[in-house]
């Protein structure tokens, strides 16, 4: 009877926890690989947790050569989807402007640009009149200049989940929702296979990407993450003319006052549809997974952009909403096999920078998984190790 009641547990190559920005492109590229593998997600439908509540960002325009270039993978994904697989997820080539009122963010991205330059990425320093020329609408008291990287671009966070999931169904992937993993089975420290609040699946390998769940993930196999989700907020006006094409980065810091709570940076783009789509980076950080919105969001972002964008004034916001950004401690994922345990990997602490990591790094995922690891993607997983030290942040996280 027992041997019985373990032939009848449904058995795959792959387990991946998490329909998400990771899960999702993951599941399509083990696919192709022709894995068998299982998607598990306790939301109802692909790319419910984080991942709804990305702003569509995507830029290679990094200070980390992992970020850079699994970000590079990912816009050569994104650019030409459509082209490949039919699908119209959103892709605008728009791409991004970080802006400098200051000596001290003039200095941070000439210096960083060496360093991007020196990996190959397409991206120059424009003093104020030539920076203008590209977004006319700046505020021009007191602007220097900034940064503009024409091939970084935006996509829609739902329908690329949506089109990574049919893509993955079309090669056998199983998805199932409304489904949460309650513990990772082990034997003699090899993974095999996990355990649900509906049954259980074989599987010599599991996948933990689960966003801003993946640190109780990772303790079901006794591995301690440095992953701590905070949450931001983000907004959407309406539809107005097109007059804005790059996502406009303003990376100064606001020190909050008595009354206005503090900032990191903040940015914002025109959508393919005419709207403005936002988003603020809280200082001190909203820590845990509390997604209702907040009061203080909306006047604190909005005088920070109108600042910037004096033309902004007059649109009017529709809605607003709060997503997790799963932390590190240096702003980098953590990627990559552990100590102690065979058969799980970590695909976790993306920082708020799934959706644009997701597909790239599912393309290096699926070397580790299918043993084709070149010298890139070793570079690449060594960068991201659980193992590394965390010292230094990356400068544009």
């Amino acid at each position: 009877m027992e041997m019985e009641s373990k032939m009848s547990i449904p058995s795959y190559d792959v387990i991946i926890i998490g329909a998400g920005s990771v899960g999702a492109p993951l599941a399509w590229q083990l696919a192709e690989a022709g894995l068998k593998t299982l998607v598990i997600d306790r939301f109802a439908s692909v790319g419910q947790g984080s991942n709804k509540a990305a702003i569509g960002g995507i830029r290679a325009t990094h200070s980390d050569i992992a970020k850079i270039r699994i970000c590079l993978k990912s816009i050569e994904i994104f650019s030409t989807w459509k082209e490949t697989y039919g699908d119209d997820i959103g892709w605008l080539q728009g791409g991004y402007a970080f802006v400098a009122y200051r000596e001290q963010e003039e200095k941070t991205l000439k210096d960083l640009l060496v360093i991007q330059k020196q990996f190959g990425l397409d991206i120059d320093w424009y003093d104020r009149q030539e920076y203008l020329k590209i977004i006319p609408s700046l505020n021009p008291e007191g602007l220097i200049g900034g940064t503009f990287s024409p091939g970084d671009g935006s996509a829609s966070p739902m329908l690329s989940a949506l089109a990574f999931e049919r893509r993955a169904r079309q090669l056998g992937v199983e998805f199932h929702y409304r489904e949460t993993v309650t513990a990772i089975r082990q034997e003699n420290g090899r993974v095999r296979g996990v355990v649900t609040d509906q049954g259980q699946y074989a599987a010599p390998l599991v996948v933990n990407a689960a966003g801003g769940w993946a640190k109780e993930v990772a303790a079901m196999v006794g591995i301690e993450v440095p992953v701590q989700p905070d949450s931001h907020e983000g907004g959407i006006t309406e539809p107005v003319a097109p007059f804005l094409r790059p996502m406009v980065v303003d990376i100064r810091p606001l020190e909050p006052t008595p009354e206005m709570a503090g900032s990191a940076n903040y940015y914002f783009y025109q959508h393919r549809t005419g709207q403005i789509i936002f988003c603020i980076t809280p200082n001190p950080p909203i820590l845990g997974t509390d997604t209702r919105e907040t009061s203080i969001f909306l006047p604190q972002v909005s005088r920070r952009m109108i600042n910037l964008m004096p033309r902004l004034r007059n649109i009017r916001v529709r809605r607003t909403w709060r997503g997790l950004y799963p932390m590190t401690p240096d702003g980098s994922p953590i990627v990559g096999e552990v100590e102690g345990v065979q058969g799980y990997l970590n695909a976790v602490g993306m920082c708020g920078q799934g959706f644009m990591l997701g597909p790239g790094l599912a393309v290096y995922l699926r070397k580790l998984i299918t043993q084709d690891v070149d010298e890139e993607t070793q570079e690449i997983l060594d960068k991201l190790s659980l193992y590394r030290e965390f010292a230094k942040a990356e400068k544009l996280k």
